[in-house]
C-alpha cells in the first residue's frame, strides 16, 4: 500500500531534532532505521503530518564504557552491537538476542534504540534490556533523564517517551562474570518471538547466587519472571532448577491470538525459561 503524506525533516543534531519534535508536537514520528514505522506507514496504521529522520546523526551511533557502565547510542544498528567487542565482553546477553533478531537485512538497518522506543512486547529486545537492568536516556526541550527499563515501557506499543523527547543512548551495567542466554520459540524464520526468554545466571559454589529474567511477549509490556527468579537462589542441579522455573509464568498475561492461547505462552514460558537457565548457569 502507499502510505498517506507526510512533511519530512532530516535533523544534523540532537538538539535540531528535538526542535523540531518540540514544534510539531503530537503529529510527528521519528524515524530511526525505519524496519518499525516503516511497515505501519505502508499498512496506513500510522498518520503523522511530519517523519523526523534522525539516522545522520552520528553523536546517536556508537559504543563507549562509563566506569562500570556500558553506552550505546541509540541509533547504533543491531549488526554494530553484535559485532561490538564492548558489547560481546560486558553485555553478552544483548549481542546473543540481537543475532536473532529477523534477518541480516534487518539488522544493518533496524537500531537498538528504535526497536527499543516502538515498544513492542513481541521484540526481542525490550525483554533483554529489562534483565540486564538498563536505563534509556531521553531528552527533550528540558534536557535530559534516564529512565529504568522497568519503566519505560508502559502499555502495547506505548513507551515513557513524551512527544518532544528523543531516545539517545543506553546505559548497562557491565554484566562480567554472568553467564547468559536467550532463548525464543517462533514457528517460522523471521518470525515475531511467540515467546522468548532472557536469562542471566550468576554462579557461586556450583549454585545459582542470582538469576535475572526478562520474558517476551508474554504481556502488554517485556516483564520479569521475578517468582522464578527468587525460586532458583540456591538451586544446584537440572532437578532444582526445573521446579523453580514452574512459577515463570506467574503474574504474566499473555494475550491470545492467532499464533498461540495464553495457556500455550504460559507452558512455552516455563520450558523456555528451563532451556535458557540451563544454558546459562552451564548445566544444559
Amino acid at each position: 500500500m502507499i502510505p498517506p503524506a507526510f512533511e519530512y525533516a532530516r535533523p544534523a543534531s540532537v538538539d535540531e531534532a528535538v526542535r523540531t519534535l518540540a514544534e510539531a508536537g503530537e503529529e510527528a514520528k521519528v524515524l530511526a532505521g525505519g524496519q518499525s514505522l516503516l511497515p505501519l506507514l505502508r499498512l496506513r496504521l500510522a498518520f503523522p503530518e511530519l517523519v523526523v529522520d534522525v539516522g545522520r546523526i552520528p553523536e546517536l551511533r556508537g559504543v563507549r564504557e562509563d566506569g562500570d557502565t556500558l553506552v550505546i547510542g541509540a541509533m547504533t544498528t543491531h549488526h554494530d552491537v553484535v559485532t561490538d567487542p564492548l558489547v560481546r565482553r560486558h553485555a553478552g546477553l544483548l549481542a546473543a538476542a540481537t543475532a536473532t533478531v529477523a534477518d541480516p537485512a534487518v539488522r544493518h538497518r533496524g537500531t537498538l534504540g528504535g526497536s527499543l522506543a516502538h515498544a513492542d512486547p513481541a521484540g526481542d529486545l525490550p525483554a533483554v534490556i529489562l534483565a540486564l537492568g538498563g536505563e534509556l536516556v531521553a531528552q527533550g526541550p528540558r534536557g535530559r533523564r534516564a529512565v529504568a527499563a522497568g519503566d519505560f515501557f508502559v502499555d502495547y506499543l506505548q513507551s515513557a517517551l513524551e512527544p518532544d523527547e528523543l531516545l539517545v543512548e543506553v546505559r548497562l551495567p557491565k554484566a562480567d562474570g554472568w553467564g547468559f542466554h536467550y532463548e525464543k520459540f517462533h514457528p517460522v524464520a523471521q518470525s515475531w518471538a511467540t515467546v522468548g526468554v532472557a536469562a542471566l545466571v550468576r554462579r557461586d559454589d556450583g549454585h545459582i547466587a542470582e538469576a535475572r529474567i526478562g520474558l517476551t511477549n508474554m504481556g502488554a509490556t517485556p516483564l520479569r519472571a521475578t517468582a522464578a527468579e527468587a525460586a532458583l537462589t540456591g538451586a544446584g542441579g537440572t532437578e532444582s532448577v526445573a521446579r523453580a522455573v514452574e512459577s515463570a509464568a506467574e503474574g504474566t498475561h499473555p494475550a491470545q491470538d492467532t499464533a498461540a492461547s495464553p495457556e500455550y505462552r504460559e507452558h512455552l514460558a516455563r520450558v523456555l525459561t528451563r532451556r535458557a537457565v540451563l544454558a546459562a548457569a552451564g548445566m544444559g
